[in-house]
């Protein structure tokens, strides 16, 4: 997450979370250019970065790409609700079909890929109207984003990775993924953890989230993905922050707040 400086004025915050670094700069150009009082507090290029961001920085818009590495642009969203419920939402998308029929229905704006001028000038008028009223993302967001979950083509990607070489000692290791209880970051090495114990991977956590399967392999804090086939039980504190406990491994995982929605169903 790249931090920009405040100006001093006191106009609308955002942040913006696209993972495309071309299309992410010419957002960023062009709101400086239209805009030029956003005051843009991070840029994000994943969807669990993005999240944290919100939640950390409680901007007033959230400009959010629907298809990035982990977390979705939907599911960001989603966290948004509990984690920052001022915020307002901007889609982007590179889809002009069901999604778009379902954004022109409801009270979130959207971005079709590439950006128009004309579309970001109506969509920032429209932010800054509701703003002005006060007017907050509600119940109708949380229909409107189970709408287009099912909505939305799925994208062809390759297979989900199936193993991993990692290092541990002066031995490579192959690990199957299902073995793996969770995966763990710091500034240089990624922890992959089983049963049996640990070894490290030179991959980064973005990176890991573009080749796991997102249905089984859940990022739950910005240095953490989780294998949810692991996961035993979940319980929350009285901050909203959860504490996860795995079926092979002792030790408890902590869930950062915003991304306790994803346990709303366990």
């Amino acid at each position: 997450m790249d931090k920009h400086a405040d100006k001093p004025n006191a106009g609308m915050s955002c942040i913006i979370a696209e993972d495309e670094a071309l299309l992410r700069d010419a957002l960023v150009a062009m709101l400086g250019e239209l805009w030029p009082d956003l005051r843009i507090l991070a840029v994000c290029d994943d969807g669990g970065t993005a999240l944290d961001a919100i939640a950390t920085l409680q901007p007033d818009v959230a400009f959010l790409d629907i298809r990035m590495p982990g977390l979705s642009g939907m599911e960001v969203a989603a966290g948004a609700l509990d984690a920052s419920p001022a915020t307002q939402v901007v889609f982007v998308t590179a889809y002009d079909q069901y999604a778009i029929e379902a954004f022109d229905k409801g009270a979130v704006d959207y971005l079709l890929k590439p950006i128009a001028r004309e579309r970001l000038q109506s969509t920032m008028q429209r932010v800054q109207a509701r703003a002005a009223r006060g007017d907050a993302p509600d119940a109708a967001l949380a229909g409107l984003l189970q709408q287009l979950t099912g909505a939305l083509p799925s994208v062809a990607k390759a297979p989900p990775l199936v193993w991993v070489t990692a290092s541990s000692g002066k031995d490579t290791r192959l690990i199957m993924v299902d073995d793996i209880a969770y995966f763990q970051s710091d500034t240089k090495y990624t922890a992959v953890i089983t049963a049996e114990g640990e070894a490290l991977l030179r991959k980064p956590i973005r990176e890991l989230l573009d080749v796991l399967d997102p249905a089984i392999f859940k990022q739950i804090h910005r240095s953490t993905i989780v294998n949810m086939k692991m996961v035993a039980s979940v319980t929350r504190d009285e901050m909203g922050r959860g504490l996860l406990r795995l079926k092979t491994r002792p030790e408890t995982l902590s869930v950062s707040q915003p991304f306790m929605t994803l346990f709303r169903n366990m």
